[in-house]
């Protein structure tokens, strides 16, 4: 099973890219689990056509020792796995904390066993990384981190400050950083500034992904761009960044397994 935590700021495009890698790798013939870890609760919506999924806070709440795996569980596109972690009442309660709970509810209610995937998505929300949020990032729940990024500055600081949480994490055996994707806004300078924070944190730039009107006009349509216009060159986009990943993630386990 390959665990890979995507991680942005939010407003960066990063549920729009972690539902259509996850269309990518099921296209594939792989078994793909998604995990939305952000608050407002919408990562796997593309993949579900508009329709929401329930919480894993909302229902734990309502149901607490009752709380059943098809509670919290439901299927999209092409057979994907949709979870959403939820979080609290605003104001009341720490957002991270739907995180740490939709992440032991899902073991306790033997969704690996029963789903047995292939690859798991974490789509984390990146403007802070405090406990909750960098919960993807520990105890071996992610293999790699990606950093989705534009040339933006808010974009850069949010993916430097997730980078050194990763660095910091480096000596426990967490999960490493597997490279930034480059999610473009068409600024200035955005290639040479992306490039920048990829080397200060010793990485790459993984993939990169034009900004095309395409993107808008799916999510009008409530689909991923490989479901609403599978032909066209963005969708080949997702395709070319779905392989780059698994092939970061793939390399470190072969070095682990070496």
């Amino acid at each position: 099973m390959i665990k890979i935590a995507v991680y942005g700021k939010g407003g960066i495009g990063k549920s729009t890219t972690v539902s259509n890698v996850a269309a990518a790798l099921a296209e594939q013939g792989l078994k793909v689990l998604q995990i939305g870890c952000d608050p407002k609760a919408d990562s796997t919506i593309l993949l579900r056509h508009g329709e929401e999924v329930p919480t894993v806070l909302q229902m734990y709440q309502e149901k607490k020792q009752n709380l059943k795996l098809e509670d919290i569980v439901k299927i999209g596109y092409k057979g994907i796995v949709c979870v959403e972690a939820g979080g609290p009442t605003p104001g009341l309660g720490c957002a991270g904390r739907g995180i740490i709970t939709a992440l032991e509810k899902l073991e306790e209610t033997g969704a690996y066993e029963k789903y047995q995937p292939d690859v798991v998505l974490y789509d984390v929300l990146g403007d802070v990384v405090c406990g909750g949020f960098s919960m993807p990032m520990r105890n071996g729940y992610a293999d790699k981190i990606f950093i989705v990024t534009s040339g933006e500055n808010m974009a850069i600081h949010a993916g430097a400050n997730i980078a050194m949480a990763v660095e910091n994490f480096k000596n426990r055996g967490y999960a490493t950083l597997g490279g930034l994707i480059l999610n473009r806004r068409n600024v200035l300078r955005e290639e040479e500034k992306v490039e920048e924070l990829a080397e200060d944190f010793h990485t790459s730039i993984v993939g990169t992904l034009t900004r095309s009107d395409l993107v808008q006009q799916a999510e009008e349509q409530k689909k991923t761009v490989l479901e609403a216009f599978p032909e066209s060159e963005m969708a080949e986009e997702y395709r070319i960044l779905a392989k780059a990943i698994l092939m970061k993630v793939r390399e470190k386990q072969e070095v682990s397994n070496a």
